[in-house]
């Protein structure tokens, strides 16, 4: 039998929410004894959630903004757990391993840090036209929200973080970055693009959240072979 707990330690070992401080841990968020069959996962309460979660018979949720919940959105006997900023930087653009190898990239090596943390990863990638990668990133994300074509018609090495800053841009070209994927472009670090002729994909932050929860079922699939896992439609 499942129970929330059990749900709880493993996203603890799985997000290694030991590296965050106390606020930032995430966890369980609303106790349940109920047992656990079939789980949902949301990225926050939208007006529909506790139709849906009757409609879909769920004993859990996992919200990536449990915050926004307000009462009586859901039963009160179904569990949820939340995990904010560690589900962004584990399962979004930061060190992310899972995203990495959907990319095609190896070598892994951290690119930036925030408290002791990585914040993004630079790799090797086989030599791809840019255009040809980009509908790969489309093929990935379902979309992106801006486009800066590189010096350099062919790539080899990509980075991926989580933020964009005239240093982080300026240090992934110095180490031989020919893209520069994020999540929102940041205009003070365009400077930085236009000097160094490294590619930018800005593929929107809600996007990168979205493949994260997806990854995330499957993670928990992987975890539980009876567990039902339902990702919510995304408007």
């Amino acid at each position: 039998m499942i129970v929330l707990e059990n749900i709880a330690q493993f996203l603890d070992s799985f997000f290694a929410v030991n590296r965050f401080g106390e606020e930032e841990r995430g966890g369980i968020y609303h106790h349940s004894s109920r047992p656990i069959c079939r789980v949902g996962l949301a990225l926050e309460p939208g007006m529909q959630l506790k139709e849906w979660a009757k409609e879909q018979q769920l004993d859990a949720l996992f919200l990536h903004r449990p915050w926004k919940l307000e009462a009586g959105q859901v039963a009160s006997d179904i569990g949820i757990v939340g995990y904010h900023l560690a589900f962004d930087e584990c399962l979004t653009l930061g060190f992310n391993p899972r995203l990495a190898e959907v990319l095609g990239m190896s070598q892994l090596e951290v690119l930036g840090e925030k408290e002791g943390r990585p914040i993004g990863m630079i790799g090797e990638i086989s030599i791809t036209k840019f255009s040809i990668f980009c509908e790969r990133l489309n093929e990935v994300f379902g979309g992106s929200e801006e486009i800066y074509a590189g010096s350099q018609s062919n790539l080899c090495r990509v980075a991926v973080v989580g933020a964009m800053t005239d240093a982080l841009v300026r240090e992934a070209a110095l180490r031989g970055a020919d893209l520069y994927i994020t999540g929102q472009l940041r205009k003070p670090a365009l400077s930085a693009v236009q000097e160094t002729g490294i590619a930018v994909v800005a593929a929107g932050h809600r996007r990168c959240e979205e493949w994260g929860l997806r990854a995330l079922a499957g993670v928990l699939r992987e975890r539980w072979l009876e567990l039902e896992v339902i990702l919510i439609a995304e408007s």
